[in-house]
Order: C-alpha cells, then structure tokens, then sequence
C-alpha cells in the first residue's frame, strides 16, 4: 500500500474526457439539489430566469450569477433576521445534518460559515490524503501544523485529514508563539511542518537564538506551505528549502472542496479534486468567463460537487490564478495552478496593477542582504495610488548602513525590470516589522514610511 504513487489512483488519474464527463454528471444533480434545499440558490435561478434542467452544458452554467463573500454574509445576516440562525437561506442540508462549521477569519468583513455534513467532511479528508499522498507522506510521519487551530479552515479539518491518511499529526498550532513550535517540533521528532511562508521564515531567523543550532538541525525533511500566497514563488520557496534543508511543496485547500498541492518538478500546484469542484476563470472586472487554457490568468470561481452542507455555487473567492494544462515533468495528469494574488490586494501605480506578494517576491531573491520582511504604506486604500508607491524593508543583519544606497539601487532595478515600478523605499533595522503566524498583512493604510 505504501508503494503506490497516488492515494485515490482510480479518480487521479482519470482521462481529461472522463474527468469532464462526471464533473457534468455531479454538476447537474449538484444544481438539482441546489435549488431543491437551499432558498438562496433557488433565488440565484430565479434571478436567471433559469430552471437546473436547464443547466446541459459548461456553457449553459456558466451562463449562471455568480456569488462572493459580500453576498453569503448578506444571506447569513438575512437568515438570522428571518430565520433567527444563520444557515437556513444558504445550507443545502438540514440542521440535524451539520456535523461542523468552520468560518473565514473575518479580517475583511464578519466571518462567512462553512457548513459541512459528515460527507462533506469525508471529501475534505479524502482531498488532504490525496495531496499530502502525493509528496511521500505515509503513516508513520509526523507532521507539525503551525497554523491557527480555531475557527480556520486549516485546523481542525487539516488535523482530520492527516490523520485519515493514517499518518500523526501534532497540532500545536501558533497561538502559544515560536518558541512552543520549535519545542514540540524537537520533543515529536517530527520530519514534517506545516506554516504560513512568513512565519517559516521568522523560524529559520529565531531557531539559532532559541535552540542554540539553525532551523535545519530540527529535522523537517518536508516544509508545507499554507495559509497565504509566496510559496509558490522560486526565491521564496529556495529560503525555505536552504533554512531547513527540507523539500518545499506550495499546497492550499482547508475544510472545503478546492484542493491543489505543488510537486517537485515545479511551483505550480497540481488540482487533486476536479471530482468535487468544477474551477471557472474570470475577468477580474468585467466577471467574463476566462478559457482555462495554458498560461491564462484569471480570477477563481469555485462550484462544489457532491456536496451537501453549504454547497458554494460560482462562488468569485477573490483570489488571481495561472492556470497550466500542458504536461508536468512529474508525468501526473490534469491541471495546474499557480496563486498570484487577491483582487482586492491589487494596486494600480500609474496605470501599472502590481500585488504586494509580488513586491515580496523581487525582495525575497536579495536575502540575506534584506530579511525579506516589507510592507506597502498607503495614505488611503487602493487600488489606486499616487506615485511613488512607498515600501518599507529591513536591511540585514550583516549590512551595514554604507551598503544601503548601492543595495537600494539593485532592489530599484530588479522592481522596473519585473513589475515596471518605481517604489520609493525607507529602510529599517532587522526585526523591525512585526512577525505574524498567520496570513501576513503586507500593506498598511495611513502609516508612515
């Protein structure tokens, strides 16, 4: 059982015209069952002027509204007015059927729920075996989650799903702070840790002054990307991998049906759950449909199959991805996707539209001579700036003041050439900006730089 490549090789490895074809079976009972039990789907046909037998094609689908976080918090807030509990408009499944809510974390707004049955929670945990699978964890290896384990998608659903894989998980999460990671990493000899990019990297700066030895003496052979967008990046993704003399792997996917995980022939991550999401792309702006096609770039909408909680439904998440169909060296099957931003991060500087992650990727590749921690300082919120853009970095431990003006000048040259800006950057000493476990936030609003 251990020898095998693939966790679910029967679905994994399904022909393009296969896989098309029970994503349009599940796709049409999908839409039946959405409009059978949820008020809120049935109002998004109704709106259309559409019935689910409608609903033959992709095309015909895609002819549909889609929907964002603004309007499932308006169906939650309207459902406790009405319904006096948040779920009755949206929830597909009864109440008695909910096994488990999860919630965004509500930094841009109040959270949205997530509702899953205990079937919707089988498909989550199936969808973690299938990536973690895929880049050779088996039972027996222990796997440190670094992330948040309250309302999260990635806590509690991501211990279940390691452990339904049959391997042990050690969720020690990040509210007791750095040092409680590093130990429990050391005590579990685990060979696996699971972070956000930035706070992998603030373990690689604190381990020599916590354990007296460098973050690659802990022993993680796999370091798991999560939680926020750089791991796809190449610099990013080679800090990691030198600081803990680990393999790297890019991964997304929490207590829903969208999962995707990166291989080690490349930064893009493979789609593992086609059978259970259909993915769309989307013109940022104008919300038109997008060919998925190799290289095209888009916005993500999401639509759960066999799903039966709180089915998302062309669901605009927000986030701007590339998507790959030409073959992976890897030699495994299917689509590929890289994560370039969020819609809402984009910035426009001079007509140039520019992502903070971005800013941090070019940064990234000057480390050790920066730390690589940044932040963009907006006097009002974008997209729209009035040049310059001001960006915040720190310096290194080992640069001194004299070498900042020729540093700025490479750090200016390497921002034209890539993103085809011009920044203006105000330096700090190392340690400066606060480190944070969970998503960084990379811009702040009416700062001073």
């Amino acid at each position: 059982m251990s020898d095998r490549r693939l966790w679910n090789s029967a679905v994994e490895t399904l022909s393009e015209d296969a896989l098309r074809a029970l994503q349009l079976d599940r796709l049409r009972a999908q839409v039946a069952y959405n409009y059978d039990r949820s008020p809120f789907h049935r109002r998004t046909f109704e709106a259309a002027g559409a019935a689910p037998g409608d609903i033959r094609t992709f095309e015909d689908f895609a002819a549909l509204p889609m929907m964002d976080k603004e309007g499932h918090r308006a169906a939650q807030a309207e459902s406790l007015d009405r319904h006096g509990d948040p779920y009755a408009l949206f929830a597909a499944a009864p109440r008695d059927e909910i096994v488990r809510i999860n919630a965004t974390s509500g930094t841009t707004g109040d959270p949205t729920l997530y509702t899953l049955t205990a079937h919707d929670v089988a498909v989550v945990n199936e969808m973690h075996a299938r990536k973690y699978w895929r880049t050779g964890i088996r039972p027996g290896s222990v796997m440190v989650q670094a992330l948040s384990l309250s309302m999260f998608t990635g806590g509690l659903p991501l211990s279940q799903g390691i452990q339904h894989l049959g391997a042990a998980v050690v969720p020690v999460g990040v509210e007791g702070g750095t040092r409680r990671v590093v130990d429990f990493t050391r005590l579990t000899r685990a060979d696996a840790l699971i972070a956000t990019p930035s706070f992998g990297r603030h373990l690689i700066e604190e381990c020599p002054a916590l354990t007296g030895a460098p973050a690659r003496d802990l022993g993680i052979t796999r370091f798991y990307c999560a939680g926020e967008p750089g791991g796809g990046d190449p610099e990013v993704r080679r800090l990691l991998a030198e600081g803990f003399g680990a393999a790297v792997y890019d991964h997304t996917g929490g207590g829903h049906a969208f999962h995707g995980i990166s291989c080690d022939h490349g930064a893009a991550m493979h789609f593992v759950s086609p059978d259970h999401c259909l993915l769309e792309l989307v013109d940022p702006d104008s919300k038109a449909p997008l060919a998925v096609t190799d290289g095209a770039v888009g916005e993500m909408v999401w639509t759960f199959l066999d799903w039966r909680g709180g089915p998302f439904m062309r669901y605009a998440i927000g986030d701007i991805a590339e998507v790959l169909t030409s073959p992976c060296p890897c030699g495994l099957p299917g689509l590929r996707f890289r994560i370039l931003g969020r819609a809402d991060d984009m910035l426009i500087v001079k007509g140039v539209n520019v992502y903070p992650q971005a800013i941090g990727n070019v940064i990234a590749a000057f480390v050790p001579r920066v730390t690589g921690a940044f932040r963009v300082v907006l006097d009002k919120p974008g997209p729209l700036v009035e040049p310059p853009l001001r960006v915040r970095l720190e310096r290194g431990d080992d640069t001194p003041d004299g070498d900042l003006p020729a540093l700025e000048a490479e750090v200016l040259a390497a921002l034209r050439t890539q993103l085809r800006i011009s920044p203006a950057l105000h330096w700090l000493p190392p340690r400066t900006l606060p480190r944070e476990a969970m998503k960084t936030r990379l811009v702040e609003v009416g700062g001073g730089a």
